[in-house]
Formats: structure tokens, C-alpha cells, sequence
């Protein structure tokens, strides 16, 4: 590896700028990978590193560019939940098809992990597809369920989701609604936001 890609994805990684742009100078390649194949804006949104990965995206960084588990800077976005990197990203025009190791999109694993800003902002400003289904036959919604707590933020998501255009009757691969799966868990706000859903899906 060349000595300023090396810098470079040590200065994404850190999230210092001056480095990243001088780097960048010197004739860094914007698409060097380290070990594992990430490049210096994949690692950059790892971290958060928001001004590191403006000045990469500047340059010409891909979004969508796939390290060895198969993920991506924007993908990523999702795990992390961050705003302010999914924001620097658009712009770039990332693959909203894009799919994780687990067959998943961003919308995802944020619905999952209950970043409720993270899952307003990208239904409201993207056209991710709400109902995309993953390899465990599971979307956004039935996560939000199953792996989620019940709590708060999982309660606003079912609902940013639903608000949204997500289909409450879509079931999992064994034939089990988001609803059954609130009940069993005893998750009795999130059944009632999806009963109400399901009513005034089928008027």
C-alpha cells in the first residue's frame, strides 16, 4: 500500500481533516481499502467522522462501495444511525437497493437498534423502500418487533413506518404478523398502533 493510502484511512478513521485533505493532495487514492477492505469514507462513517467524510465525498468517494462483510459507507449509516452522515452521503447518490450481508437495506437495522431520528429522516427525504424484505424474511417493521424492546423509540418507529406506507399484514417467512409478534412479547402500544393500522388498511 502506498504510503499517503495508508494516511488516508488513518485520518477518515480519526476524523482529522487537515490530514484526510492533505493526503489527499499528496495523491492518495480516494478508493484505497485497508485490511478489510474499507475505504477511507466507509471508515469515516463507521466513526461518525462527518467533516472527514465531506471532504472524501468532495472528492469523489463512492458511497457504495462494498468492504469484505458487504457493507457500505451509507449502509452503515443505518447501524450507526447518524443523520448528519446519511446527509452527507445523499448527495453522492447512494444505492438505496443495496443490500447487507443479512440480505438488508439501511432502514433496516436502524428500525432495529431504534434510531427514531435516523428512521424519520430517511423515510421523509429518500424513497427507501419501506416493506424490503431481508434474507431472515423480516422487513423493517417485523425488526422493530421482534428484536426490538417495546419501549419508546421501537413504539415511534412502528409508527413512523406505518405513517410511512408500511404494510402491517405483511408477515414473516413462517406466516407471522408484526401484530403476533407484539402480542407474544406483550407489546400491547405497539399491537394497538397495528390493529389500528390493519382496520384502516382494509376499509
Amino acid at each position: 500500500m502506498h504510503p499517503n493510502d495508508r494516511l488516508l484511512l488513518a485520518a477518515a478513521r480519526r476524523g482529522d481533516t487537515a490530514e484526510v485533505r492533505a493526503a489527499l493532495d499528496a495523491g492518495a487514492h480516494v478508493e484505497c481499502r485497508d485490511g478489510e477492505r474499507r475505504t477511507p469514507l466507509l471508515l469515516a462513517a463507521r466513526e461518525d467522522r462527518v467533516g472527514a467524510a465531506e471532504l472524501l465525498v468532495a472528492a469523489g468517494a463512492d458511497p457504495d462501495a462494498r468492504d469484505g462483510q458487504d457493507d457500505t459507507p451509507w449502509l452503515v449509516t443505518g447501524v450507526t444511525g447518524s443523520v448528519r452522515m446519511m446527509r452527507v452521503l445523499l448527495p453522492a447518490g447512494p444505492d438505496l437497493t443495496l443490500t447487507n450481508r443479512f440480505g438488508g437495506i439501511s432502514l433496516i437495522p436502524a428500525a432495529e437498534r431504534g434510531h427514531v431520528a435516523y428512521v424519520r429522516a430517511v423515510l421523509r427525504e429518500t424513497d427507501i423502500d419501506v416493506d424490503h424484505v431481508n434474507r431472515l424474511g423480516w422487513t423493517a417493521l417485523l425488526e422493530a418487533v421482534i428484536l426490538g424492546d417495546g419501549g419508546r423509540r421501537h413504539q415511534e418507529i412502528v409508527e413512523l413506518l406505518i405513517t410511512a406506507g408500511a404494510d402491517p399484514l405483511l408477515a414473516d417467512h413462517d406466516g407471522t404478523t408484526p401484530l403476533r409478534h407484539a402480542r407474544r412479547r406483550g407489546f400491547d402500544r405497539i399491537a394497538g398502533l397495528l390493529e389500528a393500522a390493519g382496520r384502516a388498511g382494509s376499509r
